[in-house]
């Protein structure tokens, strides 16, 4: 029988995705498209729903801040975005922030997202 994995830190959580076969990151490329490298898709931010976030604050360095975004398709594959706070963020530009923003939020539960 499986073991439940805790997810309570980042780590925890990406691991489960990978146990799972969920972990495909989704990028902004250097030419300003998001694309999973993993599914060889690139998408629009009507393609996406973000269906659950976790936020991160690091004990003792800013620089550990981080957001977590699962993410289902619309082909029905999950995939998740990786985001720091601030000035910590690998994600510069507006481009970035516009297609956050114009993806739609549907909260789904945790045991329906790992199942």
């Amino acid at each position: 029988m499986e073991q439940p994995v805790e997810m309570n830190t980042l780590s925890q959580i990406l691991e489960k995705l990978r146990l799972k076969g969920k972990d495909n990151e989704i990028k902004m490329s250097d030419h300003g498209k998001m694309q999973s490298a993993n599914l060889n898709k690139i998408y629009r931010p009507e393609d996406l729903t973000i269906v659950k976030t976790y936020r991160f604050e690091g004990m003792s360095d800013p620089g550990d801040n981080s957001v977590l975004y699962l993410l289902l398709d619309s082909d029905g594959d999950m995939g998740y975005i990786l985001d720091a706070y601030g000035a910590y963020t690998d994600n510069d530009g507006p481009l970035f922030d516009d297609f956050l923003k114009k993806i739609p939020v549907a909260d789904r539960d945790e045991q329906e997202l790992f199942s």
